[in-house]
């Protein structure tokens, strides 16, 4: 039987656990929600940077003129960089036909970090369900849901965007751990109310109050994507064509 396990922060990564796993890596305020959405939106490549230096490995052979660096670091926007972390900077007219190098202090890093699992998935609310979906149709040893947390601490949002993944998977079929069974209890607690779980932690509660509403709200937007992006070498692909890739190597 496959195995769940949440991570609470992402130093609960211990890199040498993780071959023939698959990790999903949630930075639900914002990260991964604003990764989701400039894959959803057209852009021609997304790259992911465990950090500001390794950003900068990624974009000098890029072309400057299609290339929009993006995120943020310890929650301000990276000098000289062109965009920072909010999913309302990436619309598709911005973002279209464009290579994204996007860099954060918690969600990339987590990404980064996890590079030693067999799969690693971008996790959401938004693309919850279809990332649970996607979990129950696929063989792996083990699946750890990697909440990033903020600065290594623990993040009620990245929990909840954890929790609605488990609550649209077909838990039957798995080996729940402690920090998994306490996930579905919270998907129980909070069901149909989302927004309410983003926002009544420290970090829900800061954008609540610095007037960023309508980002919450969009974060919370459970099921609105259908997107499962996974990072292989620096760069998202849908996992169908992951997975074409790797059928397409076994012939």
């Amino acid at each position: 039987m496959k195995r769940l396990r949440v991570m609470m922060t992402r130093r609960e990564i211990v890199p040498e656990n993780l071959p023939g796993s698959t990790v999903v890596v949630l930075d639900v305020i914002l990260a991964t929600t604003t990764l989701v959405t400039i894959f959803e939106n057209g852009a021609r490549k997304v790259f992911v940077a465990g950090s500001v230096e390794e950003s900068e490995r990624i974009c000098a052979p890029l072309d400057a003129s299609t290339l929009i660096r993006g995120g943020e670091q310890g929650g301000f926007m990276v000098e000289d960089f062109d965009l920072g972390p909010l999913p309302e900077e990436y619309p598709p007219e911005v973002v279209s036909g464009k290579d994204v190098v996007f860099v954060t202090t918690n969600g990339t890093r987590a990404l980064a970090a996890s590079s030693e699992a067999d799969k690693v998935l971008v996790g959401s609310m938004r693309n919850a369900p279809a990332v649970g979906r996607y979990l129950d149709s696929i063989e792996t040893d083990t699946a750890y849901l990697v909440c990033a947390g903020s600065r290594g601490h623990f993040g009620m949002e990245d929990f909840a965007g954890a929790a609605e993944i488990i609550s649209h998977m077909n838990t039957e079929n798995w080996k729940l751990g402690d920090s998994a069974l306490l996930a579905l209890d919270f998907a129980e607690r909070h069901d149909g109310n989302p927004l309410e779980a983003v926002s009544r932690g420290r970090a829900g509660k800061w954008f609540s109050e610095a007037g960023y509403e309508k980002t919450l709200r969009y974060a919370a937007e459970v099921g609105a994507s259908e997107a499962v992006p996974e990072l292989k070498d620096d760069l998202l692909h849908l996992v169908e064509e992951v997975e074409d890739a790797r059928s397409g190597s076994r012939k």
